[in-house]
């Protein structure tokens, strides 16, 4: 652990007892003043955190510019940081809620049958879900739903908050898998006939290919493509998205194709390109509450090819 990593757990565990009290409150705090508050910090965000507005316009510059004008995006720009915000904010104050009844109050469910067919083949199912609006809420909705489920994350920063975030996902009925070494976990998962939620809508280390987002090469990890080909499991894309009122919809699209041409690689890129396709398809349906702040293109074949190599001098000198 550097000593950097070392100040920041030691100012997450000083933090932390805040944090639950800021949660607390939030649990009792009116609708209407947590969107008031979600819009303030929203705004606040985009006019004094300069890495983040700066990311998020060059992001929607590259992904609209040539359809938006620059007030255009500036306007996009605020609305992500906002609604982000919001999402963030009913998340934790929603977050103690595990019956049925009161969850589905405020998470309406469009296109469940998708799902349904899709788990009664017994054949597993990645629920391939996009960083949109509360995506916490998607990831916890199908076992809330009733669907025995699993889903493979990367480790939050902090360990308390880890345990906090384990801890939400848990109580609602989902399984955390870390992400780091996982792979056979998911695979048995789905071949024991679970759900297994995935997203490959960001720019990670993990092992990826260069397909087309928004019309240019982003770095998209394999993963789904993969599972999809080696263990048949069917792959059924589904969002949330903020519609009002603190409310969400949780929409489940109809399930994928697998592409199955008995050329290993090409399958990978093939079927890696369509779920990348169908996820901007989602995102451009509502396009201010996805991550613009994520650097989705930041990964470059040079660059990559750099990261690489200089993985593979260390894996030597550790061999040493």
């Amino acid at each position: 652990m550097t000593k950097s990593d070392l100040r920041r757990e030691i100012v997450l565990f000083i933090a932390y007892p805040f944090l639950e009290l800021a949660i607390l409150i939030l649990r009792f705090l009116p609708k209407t003043w947590r969107n008031h508050l979600g819009t303030f910090i929203g705004g606040l965000s985009y006019k004094w955190n300069e890495k983040t507005r700066t990311r998020t316009l060059a992001s929607l510059t590259t992904a609209y510019g040539d359809t938006k004008s620059p007030a255009e995006i500036e306007v996009m720009a605020r609305e992500v940081l906002v609604n982000i915000n919001k999402s963030v904010l009913d998340y934790f104050a929603t977050a103690h809620i595990t019956k049925r009844e009161r969850f589905f109050k405020f998470v309406e469910v469009v296109g469940e049958e998708h799902l349904k067919q899709a788990y009664e083949q017994k054949r597993g199912v990645i629920c391939l879900i996009p960083h949109l609006s509360s995506w916490e809420l998607s990831a916890v909705t199908p076992p809330m739903l009733g669907y025995k489920t699993c889903g493979a994350s990367k480790s939050v920063k902090g360990f308390l908050l880890q345990h906090m975030m384990v801890r939400f996902r848990e109580r609602r009925g989902m399984r955390n898998i870390s992400r780091e070494g996982s792979y056979q976990k998911l695979v048995t998962a789905l071949k024991n006939g679970e759900c297994l939620i995935i997203m490959i809508d960001q720019d990670t280390k993990v092992k990826g290919l260069f397909v087309d987002f928004y019309g240019k090469k982003a770095y998209t990890p394999m993963g789904v493509a993969r599972l999809a080909l080696e263990t048949d499991a069917v792959v059924v894309p589904m969002a949330t998205t903020r519609i009002a009122n603190s409310r969400y919809r949780f929409t489940i699209y109809p399930a994928l194709e697998t592409i199955k041409t008995g050329d290993s690689e090409k399958d990978l890129y093939a079927n890696t390109q369509l779920e990348t396709d169908v996820m901007e398809q989602i995102i451009r349906e509502t396009p201010t509450q996805w991550v613009w702040m994520h650097r989705r293109w930041k990964t470059t074949p040079e660059n990559l090819k750099l990261y690489l190599e200089r993985r593979a001098l260390e894996k030597q000198k550790q061999a040493k």
